[in-house]
């Protein structure tokens, strides 16, 4: 007991304000997210794509750099480009000739945020170009690597909004308004502990966040045991055996324990980093068969012409195959079967069907059950970059492959421990259950009930963390 004291004391000196913290920013989150361009915005932003007489052919570009999986065209405002992905990253070339098409001036940059800030019906009467950056506060996702170093257009709008241009493709990759940065300096960039000058060092953010949890983990768990062990029963009630505020945490703590447990135990898992469970990564060998079908060769110079309202053409391996797909709106496209196997489909599908990535499946592992669309209400539904679009599960055994049939993306591989952490940190930390989602307004109030008693249970700790200070070294005033 003197032990568990001792260590729940002076822990929870150490982490009372934090927690208060962590709660407080934390609903700030449910309610005004971390900075991000959308899907909807990205596809509003986007012009129509021109066809180019003469312009180089999709093979042309993906053979133009090695181990190319996709292959993209774009209308930019100086030109038509492809946008050549893989596992080295992305590369722009300019359609006619697949001349380098890197953006290397701030004049361009700018164009081209003015241009989307255009097409999305924003004032651009007083843009006006800010900096040049690798990182900063809102740019500091690992999914924007590719795109660095980012430009950053202030269009001084009445929302204060900035675009951030890709300096490798050209592309409008994130957006922020002044709304969204004030309350994400007291929401997302407090919680996570987000300062540019730590998150911007991946391994040592990760690192201090993960010791910083588990040490405030060992906390919580030391003062639930001392909570259970000093309830005393007073004629038939639970009663307290202390005074004041230490009586006030001890039942507000007994109240809240179990959120309180499981948010920080759920927390610290957030930044598991496949420490304990698995991160849902293919494997190598999983990764080389699908890489390996690639049919780039297959692809000739076929004679096509964009439908008239297509924002942006994709070509993409799949199973030995290539497939056009022409994104014309936010939920709409059309995909084609290309290259050798043009023939065998004249008209265009929405989606992949069930037996194409069944077939592609089987590459990856033998005997494993007919795909299946995940449904909306699946407790591990998965969704498409796309609204409405089908995510298909072929379940072999013990792993589960989710790919996505609006554009043959392998959304996630499922083995038992990845299905285990989707209870513990995202059904625990973000209330993400079927049950809720399907009533966000009931999820939303107890998630503000549930944050804001554990905000109220974390200030009683710091009142009494503060007397205690002032007990022994005289360092918090007297009240």
């Amino acid at each position: 007991m003197r032990a568990l004291t001792l260590v729940h004391r002076w822990l929870g000196i150490l982490f009372c304000l934090l927690f208060a913290m962590w709660f407080a920013s934390g609903l700030v989150m449910h309610f005004v997210p971390f900075p991000a361009l959308t899907e909807a915005e990205r596809i509003d932003g986007l012009a129509v794509v021109e066809a180019s007489p003469g312009a180089r052919s999709p093979a042309d570009a993906g053979g133009a750099v090695q181990d190319a999986a996709r292959v993209r065209l774009l209308q930019r405002i100086d030109r038509p480009v492809y946008l050549v992905s893989g596992t080295f990253g992305v590369k722009a070339f300019g359609a006619a000739d697949l001349s380098d098409a890197t953006v290397r001036s701030e004049a361009l940059a700018l164009a081209i945020a003015v241009d989307h800030a255009g097409r999305r019906k924003m004032n651009v009467t007083q843009v006006a170009f800010a900096e040049l950056t690798i990182h900063d506060q809102w740019t500091l996702s690992g999914v924007l690597n590719r795109h660095r170093p980012l430009y950053r257009v202030a269009l001084n709008d009445e929302a204060g909004t900035d675009l951030y241009v890709s300096s490798a493709t050209g592309e409008v990759v994130c957006d922020t308004t002044r709304r969204e940065r004030g309350w994400n300096y007291v929401g997302s960039v407090a919680h996570w502990i987000y300062p540019t000058v730590l998150r911007n060092r991946a391994g040592i953010w990760n690192t201090t966040v993960w010791s910083l949890s588990l040490a405030a983990l060992i906390a919580t768990l030391a003062g639930s045991l001392l909570g259970i062990f000093g309830i005393k029963v007073a004629q038939g009630r639970i009663a307290s055996p202390y005074q004041g505020w230490h009586k006030w945490h001890h039942l507000l703590g007994l109240a809240c324990m179990a959120f309180v447990v499981s948010w920080i135990f759920s927390g610290w898992l957030s930044v598991d980093s496949g420490r304990l469970f698995s991160t849902g990564a293919l494997t190598a060998e999983e990764a080389a068969k699908i890489s390996g079908v690639s049919a780039w060769n297959d692809l000739s110079k076929e004679e096509w012409r964009p439908s008239t309202a297509a924002k942006e053409i994709e070509w993409f391996s799949f199973d030995g195959k290539i497939y056009r797909r022409e994104r014309t709106g936010l939920d709409t496209q059309r995909l084609f079967a290309v290259g050798a196997v043009a023939g065998m489909r004249a008209a265009p599908q929405a989606f992949l069907a069930a037996r194409e990535i069944g077939d592609l499946v089987e590459r990856l592992t033998p005997r494993c059950n007919d795909p299946v669309v995940v449904p909306a209400d699946d407790n591990y539904v998965i969704s498409s970059a796309m609204p409405n679009a089908p995510v298909y599960r072929s379940v072999c055994g013990d792993v589960w492959y989710h790919i996505d049939g609006a554009s043959g993306v392998i959304r996630g591989r499922s083995d038992r421990s990845t299905r285990v952490y989707r209870w513990l940190y995202s059904a625990l930390h973000t209330m993400d259950i079927p049950a809720l989602n399907a009533r966000p307004m009931l999820r939303s109030a107890l998630i503000v009930l549930l944050c804001g008693c554990g905000f109220i249970f974390s200030l009683t700790g710091a009142v009494i963390g503060c007397r205690r200070l002032r007990l022994q070294f005289s360092v918090c005033p007297s009240s």
